[in-house]
């Protein structure tokens, strides 16, 4: 799909929000959780990296902003820089050290660095607030209501999706899709693995360290649940129901995910069973995502319209 559509696809989504939602929150979160999945679709989908490490990414965001908002009284544009900054430096370190493995391996050492960070989070209480997390982030004056903070999250969300789009439409982002096919051919071209496979995590740590800065400030809390290996789960879960090696389609997992868990958990307080089966569902008979029903759905229709056009064709030529 060419990139001004994919980017218009977004702008509707930001646009529409609004119109179909009660509440400004729940839709900050539908594009919060879409940016970290942004992110992890970078590693998944473009480079072939299945990694449970996007949660460290996630809470460095939320403990890096709420610690200078509320203890130096840093600018908001200025913590949340460093936010995203901090995101890509742990995603640069988690990266150095897991991108020297492969498969199986790899997927542990980035395990293994979520449940470091989150015990490392937890009992460095005086600085990360412990179990309590971090109370009270402040939000700037003219973001004082959920909508308006919606209206900063939809430009973070546009600004950080196209130069997504433009990575991925890049040779870096041809590059990455090349290592992820066949990456033994790639390194036999003459590509560095390691250095494209870094320069994806600390650009995936970005992304994700701005969306968890963005959604302490959106609950006022930068919480420990932030840095729990379940971020990192849900980040991947959402990845996969849009479907992998398509931004858009992270933005389609993230509001099927956060809506349709919003209307679970009111039916029925054991709503993880609930989504437990959707995902075997999805496993099984929608391995492409959300995405790739929607490609399918396309094609059929389109195929039936040009046999149905071929017919008609035909019949005027025999009369």
């Amino acid at each position: 799909m060419p990139r001004k559509i994919t980017f218009l696809l977004a702008l509707a989504v930001t646009l529409a929000l609004p119109l179909f939602m009660r509440s400004g929150s729940l839709a900050s979160e539908v594009l919060i959780y879409a940016l970290a999945a942004l992110g992890c679709n970078l590693l998944l989908g473009y480079t072939g990296l299945l990694s449970f490490g996007q949660g460290i990414f996630f809470g460095l965001g939320s403990y890096t902003i709420a610690i200078l908002l509320t203890r130096l009284s840093l600018p908001m544009p200025l913590a949340l820089l460093a936010a995203i900054g901090m995101g890509a430096l742990g995603a640069a370190l988690v990266g150095w050290v897991a991108i020297r493995q492969r498969g199986t391996y790899f997927v542990m050492l980035t395990l293994a660095f979520a449940q470091m960070f989150y015990f490392v989070a937890y009992t460095a209480s005086g600085l990360t607030g412990g179990d309590n997390g971090l109370l009270d982030v402040p939000r700037p004056a003219f973001m004082d209501t959920p909508w308006k903070y919606y209206a900063f999250v939809a430009v973070m969300f546009l600004i950080a999706f196209g130069l997504l789009l433009r990575v991925t439409d890049s040779v870096f982002g041809r590059t990455l899709l090349a290592i992820r096919d066949n990456g033994d051919r790639a390194a036999a071209v003459g590509y560095d693995l390691r250095r494209f496979k870094l320069l994806a995590f600390v650009i995936s740590g970005a992304v994700t360290g701005l969306a968890g800065g963005l959604h302490a400030m959106m609950t006022g809390i930068a919480p420990l649940s932030n840095a729990e290996y379940h971020t990192s789960e849900m980040i991947l879960v959402i990845t996969v129901i849009g479907g992998t090696g398509n931004l858009f389609a992270s933005v389609l997992g993230s509001a099927f995910y956060v809506l349709l868990a919003d209307w679970l958990s009111t039916l029925w307080p054991r709503w993880l069973l609930l989504l437990g089966l959707l995902l075997i569902g999805v496993s099984i008979g929608m391995q492409r995502g959300l995405w790739g029903l929607g490609e399918s759905a396309w094609r059929r229709i389109f195929r039936k319209g040009a046999q149905g056009a071929d017919a008609t064709a035909a019949q005027g030529e025999k009369a």
